[in-house]
């Protein structure tokens, strides 16, 4: 997204803190359907956290209309998450022992006969279904209906200044049914909608990058502006290139070769066939080869207006090129989801699961975490499970926001990243230099401050904070087995005494400053289309850098899935196969000057200059060991190769 772009799915204020569902999420199991009565079961999460009796505005219209989405929970949920668990920690004797998309199903998937029930459940009820898939059952019918099915009224509740529908109580399901629903979705209409997470204005018009740059780090001396912490700066790069990157993480001789990585993002670039290609050639990267990148696209699109369709197709450019850069004989599968709702981009993560598209899943959207309801939750963590199940690995970018503060007022992280099933990437800020040599990372966190009207110092200088790595300690997940006794206690218990999940798991480059060189087709002022290229960061960058390394060390074991990766990535904590990243690696204050034109593509309207101090997260740091800016750190050489001996 452009920069401070990061905006909440819901678009409205954030919702109160989540309640935390006890042992619900530290392995996606489900919580317990309580007895409601003794003919039904509670599913619980389904009312929201902001449903409360101070916000009650009364009943909702029985004529009003809702859609829902019922999911369903399998023959065996505890055993699902058993076997995801299992099968991906390397101390265990199932580790790696995956199960096809049809052996996962037929061992943990819904039965003929629990459909059945669930159907004919709801249209007694009176609720008409729309669609069933092995996930969910979707209905839509009036309130009276649904009140009816789901066994509570619905009101009307304010949430910051909007007003939704949303049950007074939580829904229940008929004990009949013998724990056949997972959860259900759709009962409250606040908007459940991701943001993608990049740092550029949106591609639909054109964005460059003005000069003076730096080919590498401090290859060009900004000697004319002010000194900063006491020495001259460099220029910020033009935007570092797939070899670079690969020098900087350890690629070594591996390209992902016999590899394939899906990239979910919400919509498709239309040029981004194109594009790839015509960026791969100009940065001596591999010619994409026939069917190395393909599309698996809805056959409509909805809410395009309000979701930003045209913003989200810098997203896949970035991502697609990121991937490439770094593997670049990988297959690349992208899968458009219809919007940029949760239950669309749902649907795409399913696609991948239900038909094993991909061994690796780069995901660069995401959500506050008091937009995440423990209904969305649920039906997320089912995904990553079965994924887990069949070898797939799913990474979520952390966010750009830091600590989300400066962006909503509390202190929060990014949902999906926050799922205990998912590797969660960080930002770094990092410097390559002379010959692909590695320098140094620092946490990502930026201050800017402009250069004064004289240009003899700079305004109140370091400056206001911009944007930074997303992390932090979840308010909602319990802390999962594989960080114990790597998070330090601080972080893990900074919400509660029994422990939260804290994110990130592992970290790449992110920031724009010192950012990823990426070229797409760009609209320009007088209305013609055409390719440009301009420097992107973002944890939208870090996602796929680290799935496309991820791809290398699969193709270093010989092509075996690594699937769920976080109990490996912990197992190697402290090694040498990472970068351990600090927020003052060289020991002194570090910044990059900064050119940028005034109207985003040429110096008509003038230029900007400014400087980017390093290494400021708002209230994160970044320090020796696991921290939550970075996670266990960023791979450096012997973490591809490390795959070989497992």
């Amino acid at each position: 997204m452009r920069s401070n772009r990061a905006a909440l799915r819901a678009g409205a204020s954030m919702a109160a803190t989540l309640p935390m569902i006890a042992g619900a999420l530290a392995l996606g199991i489900p919580a317990a359907h309580a007895a409601d009565s003794p003919t039904r079961d509670t599913l619980a999460g389904t009312k929201p956290a902001w449903a409360t009796a101070k916000a009650d505005k009364g009943s909702t219209s029985d004529s009003a209309q809702v859609s829902a989405r019922v999911y369903l929970a399998g023959r065996d949920a505890a055993g699902l998450a058993a076997y995801a668990k299992a099968v991906s920690d390397p101390a265990s004797p199932a580790y790696g022992k995956y199960l096809s998309a049809e052996q996962s199903q037929a061992r943990f998937g819904a039965t003929e006969a629990q459909v059945a029930a669930v159907r004919s459940w709801l249209t007694a009820a009176g609720l008409k279904i729309t669609g069933t898939t092995r996930h969910y059952v979707s209905v839509s019918g009036e309130v009276a209906a649904v009140e009816k099915a789901f066994g509570t009224q619905l009101h009307n509740y304010t949430k910051g200044s909007r007003t939704y529908r949303a049950p007074s109580k939580s829904a229940s399901a008929p004990a009949s049914l013998d724990g056949a629903v997972l959860t259900v979705t759709g009962l409250d209409n606040a908007p459940h909608k991701a943001a993608s997470k990049d740092q550029l204005p949106p591609p639909d018009a054109v964005f460059k990058n003005s000069g003076p740059f730096s080919s590498y780090y401090g290859s060009n001396t900004a000697s004319t502006l002010p000194s900063v912490y006491g020495k001259k700066i460099p220029y910020a790069v033009q935007g570092y290139t797939g070899k670079q990157l690969r020098a900087a993480y350890g690629a070594g001789g591996y390209t992902g070769k016999g590899v394939r990585i899906a990239i979910t993002d919400a919509y498709a670039s239309p040029t981004i066939a194109y594009d790839a290609a015509t960026y791969a050639k100009a940065h001596g990267d591999a010619r994409w080869k026939t069917g190395q990148l393909t599309q698996v696209l809805p056959s409509d699109y909805t809410r395009t207006e309000e979701c930003g369709a045209a913003g989200w197709y810098g997203e896949e450019t970035l991502d697609v090129e990121a991937v490439h850069a770094v593997a670049p004989a990988a297959d690349v599968t992208y899968v458009g989801a219809a919007s940029c709702y949760d239950d669309d981009l749902l649907d795409s993560l399913s696609k991948i699961v239900d038909n094993h598209l991909a061994d690796i899943v780069s995901n660069s959207w995401g959500d506050i975490e008091a937009n995440q309801t423990p209904d969305l939750a649920a039906a997320y963590d089912q995904v990553f499970q079965f994924g887990a199940v069949e070898g797939i690995g799913f990474y979520f970018s952390s966010g750009d926001n830091g600590d989300e503060v400066a962006n909503t007022g509390t202190k929060q992280v990014d949902t999906p990243a926050n799922s205990a099933w998912v590797t969660a990437v960080g930002g770094t800020s990092l410097a390559v230099g002379k010959n692909d040599k590695y320098l140094w990372e620092t946490g990502w966190g930026t201050d800017k401050a402009s250069l004064s009207a004289d240009g003899k110092s700079w305004t109140d200088f370091p400056g206001a904070y911009t944007s930074g790595a997303g992390g932090g300690t979840s308010k909602t997940v319990a802390e999962p087995y594989y960080q114990k006794g790597v998070v330090p206690k601080a972080l893990a218990t900074a919400n509660s005494a029994a422990g939260n999940r804290v994110v990130p798991d592992i970290s790449a480059i992110a920031d724009p400053n010192t950012g990823f060189r990426v070229g797409q087709t760009q609209t320009f002022p007088d209305g013609t289309e055409q390719y440009s290229e301009y420097r992107i960061g973002g944890t939208s960058l870090a996602a796929p850098v680290i799935a496309a390394v991820q791809a290398l060390g699969q193709e270093a074991r010989g092509g075996k899935a690594i699937g769920f990766a976080n109990p490996t990535i912990y197992s190697k904590y402290g090694s040498r196969v990472y970068h351990d990243v600090t927020d003052n690696p060289t020991g002194s204050g570090l910044a990059v000057a900064r050119v940028d034109f005034a109207n985003s593509y040429d110096a008509t309207d003038g230029l900007l200059t400014s400087v980017r101090s390093l290494g400021k997260d708002s209230s994160l740091s970044a320090v020796k060991g696991y921290d939550d800016v970075t996670g266990v750190g960023t791979p450096a050489n012997g973490y591809v190769e490390s795959y070989r001996r497992r």
